[in-house]
């Protein structure tokens, strides 16, 4: 049974561990480092680094350690030793260097600053309790009636969403709750292959934002658990996860296919509510008299509660 906030009667998801058998956590280790950086560069080839040809055959794609190493100013000892997570506290000058030496962008810097955080002595964690969702966003939800707008939370879990929400997306209020999760809605629903407008590159986006998080919880079980279903389940999802991009999503376009009204195309914001870094508000703003907006309107009124009918005199 969902936990209930409390105060408000309102359903919120708590999502309970389901392991994959064979499966295990600690996803964010040396070798993640390892793999990591190793795939950084794999993807530069030398001319794009601004490196002469020197001539050598090349057994693998992209820079050796050698060329990454003088891109960075560090010796390919200690280089090696980083790649290997060997090397303890890299200075901010190295990291900046090494950022710019394999065209790291800000979120792929910082999951690299996750991958080579040591982290703290091992001892038995206490699980982490249910996200809950205040009753400012629940409020702020149900007044944001003409558009879709939803809460996620860790491992991309739903833990709220509007009306319209449920009517565009898929209803995660008739699901299971250990099955409300964006990614796993993606990557194991046939229907999100119909509806969901550029659903390869949508679905890569969101394991790649997946990844990012394992960088930042390495210990999170529930996390371990829901990547090992979907490298068990998901064709896709094996080769995603193991090219390492890392995303974080703050605004774009979306473009569903609606099986009642057609395409929709949205221009959604994603926000951090202030107060819990690991929520995200996403609203799915379309622009006046479109005809987007024409749709969600037609939307609204078919799923509009309808007003009880007054009970008959019987005579």
């Amino acid at each position: 049974m969902d936990p209930v906030e409390a105060g408000t009667g309102r359903t919120t998801l708590a999502m309970p561990v389901h392991p994959v058998p064979g499966h295990t956590g600690g996803m964010a280790s040396s070798s993640g480092v390892s793999d990591f950086l190793r795939s950084r560069r794999a993807r530069l080839n030398p001319e794009e680094a601004g490196l002469p040809a020197d001539g050598r055959i090349r057994r693998v794609p992209g820079l050796r350690r050698d060329e990454v190493a003088r891109l960075a100013g560090v010796s390919v000892e200690y280089y090696t030793r980083l790649e290997q997570g060997r090397a303890a506290n890299p200075s901010a000058e190295v990291l900046d260097n090494l950022a710019r030496a394999l065209r790291l962008d800000a979120t792929e810097r910082e999951h690299l600053l996750d991958l080579l955080a040591r982290p703290a002595p091992a001892r038995r964690a206490s699980p982490a309790p249910p996200q809950r969702v205040r009753p400012g966003l629940h409020l702020m939800l149900e007044t944001l009636q003409h558009v879709p707008a939803f809460v996620l939370g860790r491992r991309t879990d739903v833990l709220a969403a509007n009306r319209l929400a449920r009517m565009v997306i898929t209803d995660f209020e008739a699901m299971p709750a250990p099955q409300r999760n964006m990614a796993r809605y993606y990557l194991l629903d046939p229907e999100a292959r119909e509806r969901v407008g550029d659903w390869e590159q949508v679905a890569a986006e969101t394991v790649a934002v997946l990844r990012l998080e394992a960088g930042r919880y390495p210990d999170d079980r529930r996390l371990s658990d829901l990547v090992g279903e979907l490298m068990v389940r998901s064709p896709e999802f094996p080769a995603w996860w193991n090219d390492h991009r890392v995303l974080r999503r703050t605004h774009g376009v979306k473009r569903y296919q609606h099986p009642d009204v057609g395409e929709l195309v949205f221009a959604y914001e994603s926000l951090q509510p202030p107060g819990d870094p690991d929520q995200t508000l996403c609203v799915y703003n379309v622009e006046p008299g479109s005809p987007t907006a024409e749709s969600l309107r037609l939307l609204a009124d078919w799923t509009a509660p309808q007003p009880a009918r007054p009970l008959s005199s019987g005579r």
